[in-house]
């Protein structure tokens, strides 16, 4: 089918739903057309880039439909632009451009987020004394000219300057901010400053169109639009607080902080991170999640959560159908960090927690959520699955540190006797000299020497220095009871190994080949 005649179909379906619309707005009065108005425009423009992509044939080919239509469509489309003039004319003036400043330091090459690419605008020239300079975008929530921007657009900020629509250029100060969520509370001093609403992210429907508002490559108050490609996205960056809705609308370096917004002009997101510079693949902090960190970083200047000191993951590898049979959903304990508040409790690592509380979770963020929901020194009950019993574990929250548990250096190799295994590991028993001259965190089990290279364990991240305890839930403290250990599981296609990594209670999966 020729363009033209795709055109002049469209145009067609277009013409009878402006007629019926027309029909009904002298049937039911200006009160009620105004609200059936509102509703059709929001069905209307989710066929938005499905006109812009037909637009050449709509104007090569109008011929196939009567003067009527043409008219009609041309209105339907007055009214999309209007809609979406809308939303610009009513978020735009409560946007900001931020500037920030900072010593040149070589060290802060090291990205975090690796494999994403951070909103942040053109840098200045490496080397010299020259400082660092960038630019991000943010959004005024409070009158008073309090200002919500991600973490990194002004972490190691020196100065912070704001300007805004009208022009005016103003000095910002850091209120407070999160690295685990990567939200930042700045202020201005201002009143009466136009600001942004909220909507509730719980609301937001996947294919629902979207807006986005910011400063890439300098570009100030850039406004693109796209559609909500999905939400809920988690477990993107490690060790973070994530709660995501993914977007197809353009975001280029200079968007970070920048709003995500509705089709009614209200804030759905924080834009935050892409995957890829122009792969059509950008994310968003949830308003709910930002609003939450924010309301505390203004309020107190900080943040204070429950924490329970285990890293974790959803139960959905396919390498782990085998230790896991029975469960279709949970949340597997990955780590257990030492002297916290998990490790003074019987939670162990490959341990997959079902409930809180009596609320199920299949989910990390699921789980995540549940805790953040608690207070500091709140006991939770954790519905565990261990081995395919059930049962509960009582934890009681701390505060979460600044800096959590960080690994100890590896130790020198040994030159004590090893003995081998067929996976690729060279292994000692734990003695107390051993220990010490390794500076092990436990008494016993097998510590390993050396790792092959390319080997099943070396594909399992098992490290030297590593102890191994268990042998499929069996413990080990002998070369004799590895060998027994390891005879029970000779018909399993993946052996799971728990291990105390420098007090660090964690576990490898290595898989067999069978």
């Amino acid at each position: 089918m020729r363009i033209g005649s795709q055109a002049g179909y469209l145009l067609e379906i277009a013409d009878v739903r402006a007629i019926g619309f027309t029909a009904r707005l002298t049937q039911i009065g200006r009160q009620a057309a105004q609200k059936e108005k509102t509703r059709f425009m929001n069905v209307a423009r989710v066929f938005t880039v499905g006109f812009s992509i037909a637009g050449l044939g709509l104007l090569l080919d109008t011929s196939a439909v009567g003067q009527s239509t043409g008219s009609n469509v041309h209105d339907l489309v007055h009214q999309l632009n209007e809609a979406l003039e809308s939303v610009y004319d009513h978020v735009a003036p409560a946007v900001v451009v931020i500037d920030i400043s900072k010593n040149a330091n070589p060290s802060n090459s090291n990205n975090p987020f690796e494999g994403f690419d951070f909103f942040h605008g053109p840098q200045g020239d490496e080397g010299g004394d020259q400082p660092d300079q960038s630019e991000g975008s943010g959004f005024i929530v409070r009158g008073d000219g309090y200002i919500l921007t991600n973490n990194h657009v002004v972490e190691g900020a020196d100065k912070i300057q704001v300007k805004l629509k009208d022009g005016r250029i103003l000095a910002a100060k850091l209120i407070g901010a999160d690295d685990r969520t990567d939200v930042a509370v700045i202020k201005i001093d201002g009143a009466n400053l136009p600001v942004v609403d909220i909507a509730d992210s719980d609301q937001v429907k996947v294919g629902q169109l979207v807006c986005a508002i910011g400063t890439p490559y300098k570009f100030e108050y850039t406004f693109t639009t796209g559609v909500v490609s999905a939400k809920g996205r988690n477990e993107l960056l490690a060790d973070k607080y994530e709660d995501y809705i993914q977007t197809d609308a353009a975001i280029n370096p200079g968007n970070s902080g920048g709003p995500l917004c509705d089709i009614d002009g209200k804030v759905i997101g924080m834009n935050t991170l892409i995957h890829g510079l122009n792969r059509g693949l950008g994310f968003a902090i949830s308003s709910n999640l930002f609003k939450q960190v924010s309301d505390q970083l203004i309020s107190t200047g900080k943040i204070v959560r429950p924490w329970l000191g285990i890293i974790i993951e959803s139960l959905n590898g396919e390498n782990r159908g085998d230790l896991f049979k029975g469960l279709d959903k949970g949340v597997v304990i990955r780590t257990v960090q030492a002297e916290t508040p998990a490790a003074k409790s019987d939670l162990r690592p490959a341990d997959v927690i079902t409930e809180v509380d009596g609320v199920a979770v299949g989910s990390a963020r699921e789980l995540q959520r549940e805790i953040l929901k608690k207070k500091v020194g709140d006991q939770v009950n954790l519905g565990i699955w261990r081995s395919g019993k059930r049962f509960v574990v009582p934890v009681r929250t701390e505060e979460l540190p600044v800096e959590t548990n960080h690994l100890a250096a590896e130790p020198s190799p040994t030159q004590a006797p090893v003995a081998n295994t067929s996976f690729g590991l060279q292994l000692q028993e734990v003695t107390p000299d051993l220990k010490r001259d390794l500076g092990l965190k436990t008494d016993s089990g097998l510590v390993v020497v050396a790792v092959a290279p390319n080997s099943p364990a070396a594909t399992a991240d098992i490290q030297p220095g590593d102890v191994i305890t268990e042998v499929g839930k069996t413990p080990v403290s002998t070369l004799d009871t590895l060998q027994k250990a390891l005879g029970d599981q000779k018909n399993k296609s993946s052996l799971l190994l728990l291990l105390d990594r420098r007090g660090i209670k964690t576990y490898s999966i290595v898989k067999s080949g069978k």
